[in-house]
């Protein structure tokens, strides 16, 4: 009797396995574009503890690094439930936005960050996570972008505020 509930109890985890593989290919797509997105978002609010003149960007970097970082650690165990694995660290476009963010000092660097980081990455965010929101076939996956989509909108609306009053640097 043991050996048959456990035949049946490795039955069920392997159908689990093959049932959370079958992810979507727009699903995986999403999950990963998300992980890449966030790593950005946190590489560049480091950045700006660094290099910041205002303290009013270096408190939007550490709320956006809190709150990045606390919702990519709900996408990795999300991702990892669904056994994808998402990346560790921002795409090679965005280390290339990165480096050259990483050029600018002072209130210049405000500008930039406010404007490239704070408002276009977020307004990117918003775009890719309210469609997710929307499309998703996973139950999870859709339900992860309609919970964090609220906290983006947020983000970009703070990033706004934050551009209009950084934009006259130089």
């Amino acid at each position: 009797m043991l050996k048959r509930i456990a035949t049946i109890a490795i039955g069920m985890t392997m159908s689990a396995s093959l049932f959370a593989a079958a992810l979507s290919h727009s699903d995986k797509e999403f999950l990963e574009e998300a992980a890449h997105a966030g790593h950005t978002e946190v590489e560049a609010s480091k950045l700006a503890q660094t290099k910041a003149s205002s303290a009013d960007v270096k408190s939007f970097a550490d709320q956006m690094i809190k709150d990045h970082t606390r919702v990519g650690d709900e996408l990795d165990q999300l991702a990892a439930s669904k056994n994808v694995k998402v990346p560790t660290d921002p795409s090679i476009t965005q280390r290339a936005r990165l480096k050259m963010l990483s050029e600018y000092t002072g209130a210049n660097f405000d500008k930039h960050y406010a404007k490239e980081i704070g408002v276009s990455a977020h307004e990117n965010a918003v775009k890719l996570f309210r469609k997710a929101s929307t499309d998703a076939k996973d139950p999870d996956v859709k339900a992860f972008a309609e919970k964090t989509l609220p906290g983006l909108e947020h983000h970009l609306e703070m990033a706004k505020a934050l551009a209009s009053s950084t934009a006259s640097a130089k």
